[in-house]
């Protein structure tokens, strides 16, 4: 805090010097004078630190707004990655079913006329070629 010119002890423990008709006014104005200046001080001070204090409160809101809202996001963002990784997975499959689809259906025709197409069937069977194309 700010310099102060009295403590409470001080107060108390105040003593005026007595004159003919009571205490001297002087020292009395004088002494008030300061005691007046303590609580303008006091007074400033407490604006103050009262204005600080909103200005903090007001701070931690922000910040509170701000860390929920991120915790908010962060909890978010997997949903959407998941979502996106399998709709990449989704449109690849069909791009590969679409383009290599097309050409293994075309060479099985071809190549089912040919002698070694026929050796390669003892050898595996006909679900398991249709199992390779799926992807």
């Amino acid at each position: 805090m700010s310099n102060f010119n009295y403590t409470a002890k001080d107060i108390l423990q105040k003593e005026f010097p007595s004159k003919l008709r009571g205490y001297d006014q002087v020292e009395v104005d004088k002494f008030l004078d300061g005691v007046i200046k303590d609580y303008e001080t006091y007074n400033r001070e407490i604006l103050a630190l009262k204005e600080e204090n909103r200005r903090l409160i007001s701070k931690v809101d922000q910040l509170a707004k701000s860390q929920a809202t991120l915790s908010r996001v962060k909890q978010e963002q997997p949903k959407n990655t998941a979502v996106t990784n399998f709709d990449i997975l989704k449109r690849l499959s069909n791009l590969e079913k679409h383009v290599f689809g097309s050409k293994i259906n075309g060479n099985m025709t071809q190549s089912n006329s040919s002698s070694a197409d026929r050796s390669f069937s003892v050898n595996g069977t006909d679900d398991e070629l249709d199992k390779t194309k799926l992807f």
